[in-house]
Parts: C-alpha cells; structure tokens; sequence
C-alpha cells in the first residue's frame, strides 16, 4: 500500500515538505500546460482557425516546455532545486497572466510560448531534488506523479468550466495567481542554503557510475512516449466532445471537452499507483515493455469507439500510459551518475516534451485531414519502435 508501511505517512517531515512543495508544483505545471487543449473548440470560434493551425499552437508551447528542459537540468547542478523552482513560479505566474491579458491570437501564442519555457524549468528541478532527498524513491517519485495527474484532470475541467462561467481567459489567470501564490509559499518553506550544504535528515540514492547505452535507449523510448502523449491529449477534448452525444446530453461539448479528459487524468492517479507497485515488485525495465505495449490496443479502441466504450478506453489509456511514469523517472536515477541526474532529467524531458510536442502539429493534420479520430490510432502505431526501444534498453540494463 503506497501511503502505508513504508510509505507517505512514515516519511520526515522533511521528506515531507520536499513532497509537498514539488508535488503543488507539479501540479499547477500539467494545469497550465493542458488547460490548452481542452480550450480549442472555445478558441478555434474566438479566432476563426483550423485545429491543423491550433495543432501547431500546442506543439510551440509544448516545444517551448521541452526547450528549456536542458539548461535547467545543467542550472540544477550549479544553483540548487529552490532557486529553480522560484524561477519557475513566478516566471508561469506573469506568463499566465499575460495569456489572459491576450487579445490577439498572436499575443496568445507569446503568452503561451515564454509559460511553456518557465514550466520547462520545474521536472528537471524537481525530479532531482526528489531523488536526493527521498528514500524510498519509486514511491516518492509515484506520490509526486499522482499531484501532476492531479492537475493534469483540474486544467480541462477547470478551463472549460471558467469558459463557460468567466471566458477561457480567467483560466488563466487563476492558475498564474495561484502559481504566484505557490512562489511565496516556496519562499518561506524551503530555506535557502549554500548548493553544497546537506541537511541531516536527506537521503542521497547514489550511482556512481552512468549506464550511457541504456540511458540513450531509455531516451528513444520516452521521446515516442512523448510523442503519443501529446497526439492524445491535444485532441482527446475534440474526440471526447464529437462522439458521447448519448452521454450527458444536456452538457455542451465544451464541457464535455473538459470533464471527460479530467476523468482519463484522474485514471491515471490509478495508474501511478500500479507503477510504483510494479516498479517495487518487478524488474523495471522488463516491466515498461509491458506497459509500453499495453498502450498500443487501447488507442487502438479509441479511435473506433464512441460514449461509453470511447469514455471506458479512455480510463483504460490513463491507467495504462501514466502507470510508465514512476518506473521511467526511477530508470533514469539508476542510469546516471548523482551528480549529472539533473541533466539527465533535462535532456528526458527535453525529448519527451519538447521532441514530441511535433507529434501534436502533426496530429492537427490528420485530425483536420482524415479526422479526429483517426489520430488515436496513428499514436499506437508510433508506440510499436517505443517497445522496441525499450526491448533492447532492458537488455543493455541486465548486461551492466
């Protein structure tokens, strides 16, 4: 049981605090970055475009949250996770607000494009810290997982629900409030002190060497990882709106485009919990081919179902794709030496965000091309050289 022996409740408190600031930090980061998609049938009539065009929309920011993965994972190593992550805080927060202060498409994209760089900054901080601090790391890393798929279910429900109260704009500007909130809180909890100084109670989970061919491979199979994520839940709003018509029918599809995705987030709390049980009990890289392929049918099914099957794949694509997240984050722990994990955060996250934010452009032309539907299984097909990927990576894992 992840909260009972062993787990959250037996933790310190300062294994605690580490949990806590990163995991509302965590969350207002998949807040931010899917409030987006669930918003495109609001702002495709707002601005008269095509979603090959709002397609493209998503892959700037999401390109832009990959972007600055990288450096933030080598600033990580010389400045320490808090400052990182202030920086994080209080640049999302103005870059929040500036996309509620947009009246042009153009000024959006800015907005969106500099929220997308800030957000970058926080998995490689906060993946790190975690993995310094906390020692029982798959199921810290699990309980972190579980505040992102948190928030990752409040953006679509929390945007389209301020659409349809305020305007898609006032979504926006509560999470930059609040993430500005955050900052403060950030300010006052974590102390500051020296890089090099080391509290007390912190666990350091060492290696002491880094596992290169094994960490390539791992960054292969999370780069297409990436790339399904971001061809699903760019267009699983649209999807979910254009075909649960015998579902709630008195709710509009724009509401539809919120709740429903929310309840594939939501699953996928479930599914952290089954990795980190997983990656506890199995050998992990053995462990994520499984999973990997577990993906593949139940995009599949996506694709040609609608109401309730459409809704039940759904839930089964959350348990299924975000159950990869604790065993992905603790594989890279295992593969890098401590003292280059931040980077090697960075450049995971670089590729899984950055590199496959093209997937959502390219998705925006099927769906405007062959339709909506047909991008679900175009993302299971991409998953197939992920398994492969993953395939060898176990291999180069069990001969080191």
């Amino acid at each position: 049981m992840l909260f009972g022996s062993g787990g959250f409740l037996v933790m310190t408190r300062f294994e605690k605090t580490i949990l806590g600031i990163t995991g509302g930090s965590h969350l207002s980061v998949h807040a931010l970055m899917l409030a987006l998609p669930s918003l495109i049938p609001v702002i495709r009539n707002e601005f008269d475009v095509g979603l090959s065009t709002l397609g493209f929309v998503v892959s700037i920011s999401g390109f832009m949250f990959g972007l600055g993965a990288i450096p933030a994972g080598w600033a990580e190593k010389r400045f320490g996770g808090r400052q990182l992550l202030l920086i994080y805080q209080a640049g999302s927060s103005i870059s929040a607000l500036l996309v509620a202060l947009s009246g042009s498409l153009q000024m959006m994209v800015v907005g969106l494009g500099f929220m997308g760089f800030f957000c970058s900054i926080y998995h490689p901080a906060g993946l790190t810290l975690i993995s310094h601090r906390v020692k029982s790391l798959t199921r810290g890393m699990a309980i972190h997982g579980i505040f992102g798929s948190t928030g990752s279910a409040l953006g679509p429900i929390l945007a389209t629900t301020a659409a349809a109260i305020i305007s898609w704009r006032s979504a926006y500007a509560f999470l930059g409030i609040f993430n500005g909130l955050l900052a403060i809180s950030t300010f006052i909890a974590i102390p500051y002190r020296k890089r090099s100084t080391m509290d007390e109670t912190e666990f350091e989970n060492h290696e002491e060497s880094t596992n290169k061919p094994a960490l390539i491979l791992y960054f292969l199979t999370n780069a297409l990882l990436g790339m399904a994520y971001y061809g699903f839940t760019t267009f699983m709003p649209v999807h979910f709106a254009e075909n649960t018509s015998s579902i709630l029918p008195n709710l509009s599809a724009n509401m539809k485009a919120g709740l429903f995705p929310s309840m594939v987030f939501i699953a996928g709390i479930g599914g952290q919990l089954v990795g980190a049980r997983i990656g506890e009990r199995f050998h992990k890289p053995t462990a994520l081919i499984f999973i990997i392929a577990a993906n593949i049918p139940v995009l599949l099914i996506m694709g040609y179902t609608s109401d309730l099957l459409l809704i039940l794949s759904g839930i089964m694509l959350g348990i299924a794709y975000f159950s990869n997240q604790p065993i992905g984050n603790t594989l890279i722990a295992e593969f890098t030496h401590s003292q280059n994990r931040g980077l090697g955060y960075g450049i995971s996250f670089f590729l899984s965000f950055g590199i496959g934010s093209l997937a959502a452009g390219f998705s925006g032309i099927i769906a405007e091309n062959m339709g909506v539907a047909f991008v679900f299984p175009a993302m299971g097909i991409l998953l197939i050289p992920s398994v492969v990927f993953a395939f060898f990576m176990r291999r180069v894992a069990r001969s080191t």
